[in-house]
């Protein structure tokens, strides 16, 4: 049986049509995906994320720890507050998941897929041996993301005078607690907003009154075509643990110094750098009509074999058009085809992201 959110009534009394989603009961919309899609575009939307796993790594070797289990490299995070983005990887590289990682007063705080918790948890607990670090599951914590350019504006509002000054404080790519709360300026979507954790019984309180407010409820299917349009990946299309950070967009995110930091995955990472030729993840624009779904090929010509796949295809709103990623191993410049339904038909490579605070991002 799927499990249910602190917010699962609420999202009955919105009229939510709800799907099994990594085994939580998750709306997917309220009626209208693309209204949603454009509430976050436009002004404000809300989703409900606590099917996200947070986990709190507390310790004397916390730091340490970190270090050794994640890509990037949590000494950046020089003061409480600091947030990165990173991947746990396994021993060829592999992301075994994708996460955000926030700087504590005493530890760390990361938010990890639903859909990998258990395996992400049992790896965490795996690597910590020997090391004086706790490792606490924060399910006594719901999360909510408010995002759109009138996001900050009105979750103010909502969060009212105990907690409103930190939405205010709180910058890009921060989280900063709030008593039992915690706010964070992050986000899956491309667009300026937050996302708050709030204790499970306090936040179907925390909804009303940003419903109230005016912030459109949003399911995870706008959700979906937002994070497309921004470039960002999701976890079990656009990597898994048979594809690594180089080859998944998310170079980025490797801290490659001090040489000395001796991360899970680095050996086959810097070997993999060093003898180049990997796969790449690019973007891709359908000029005519048609919508690109994962898996379908791509071919440098017409009657060419296959060069790669894409990972995820949707439509986008904001663009009115079809837009995709895809993972192709060789080099191919400015365009390419795309099997669809047994027809060969051109697509152009753009540069990622497709949309970045509501506006087009490609010629």
């Amino acid at each position: 049986m799927a499990k249910q959110t602190p917010l699962f009534d609420a999202h009955l009394d919105s009229g939510a049509k709800l799907v099994d989603f990594g085994g939580w009961e998750m709306p997917i919309n309220y009626g209208s995906q693309i209204s949603e899609h454009q509430a976050v575009r436009e002004s404000a939307g809300m989703f409900d994320v606590s099917h996200m796993t947070i986990v709190d790594i507390l310790g004397d070797d916390a730091q340490a720890f970190l270090q050794k289990l994640l890509a990037n490299d949590v000494a950046k995070l020089k003061t409480p507050g600091k947030a990165l983005y990173t991947a746990m990887l396994n021993p060829q590289g592999g992301v075994i998941d994708d996460l955000i990682v926030y700087r504590l007063d005493e530890g760390y705080r990361t938010v990890v897929n639903c859909a990998t918790r258990e395996k992400d948890l049992e790896w965490i607990q795996q690597q910590a041996t020997d090391m004086a670090v706790t490792i606490k599951e924060r399910d006594d914590l719901a999360m909510v993301a408010i995002q759109g350019p009138q996001s900050v504006e009105k979750a103010t509002v909502a969060l009212g005078e105990e907690h409103g000054p930190i939405a205010n404080q709180v910058k890009p790519f921060q989280g900063l607690p709030s008593g039992d709360w915690f706010i964070a300026r992050t986000g899956y979507t491309g667009e300026d907003g937050l996302e708050v954790m709030v204790p499970n019984n306090e936040v179907t309180d925390f909804w009303s009154r940003l419903l109230d407010n005016g912030v459109q409820p949003c399911g995870l299917g706008a959700r979906d075509t937002l994070r497309l349009e921004a470039g960002m990946n999701l976890y079990g299309n656009d990597m898994d643990e048979q594809t690594h950070p180089l080859e998944s967009g998310m170079a980025w995110t490797v801290a490659w110094e001090p040489e000395e930091r001796d991360f899970m995955g680095r050996d086959a990472l810097t070997k993999l750098r060093e003898q180049g030729g990997y796969r790449k993840l690019i973007g891709l624009v359908l000029e005519q009509r048609g919508v690109m779904r994962a898996h379908q090929t791509l071919h440098a010509s017409e009657d060419g074999p296959a060069i790669g796949e894409i990972t995820s295809g949707t439509f986008s709103p904001t663009l009115n058009q079809s837009i995709a990623m895809a993972r192709i191993d060789r080099e191919v410049k400015d365009s390419c085809f795309v099997s669809m339904r047994g027809k060969m038909l051109p697509v152009k490579i753009v540069k990622l992201p497709f949309v970045r605070n509501g506006k087009k991002q490609f010629d």
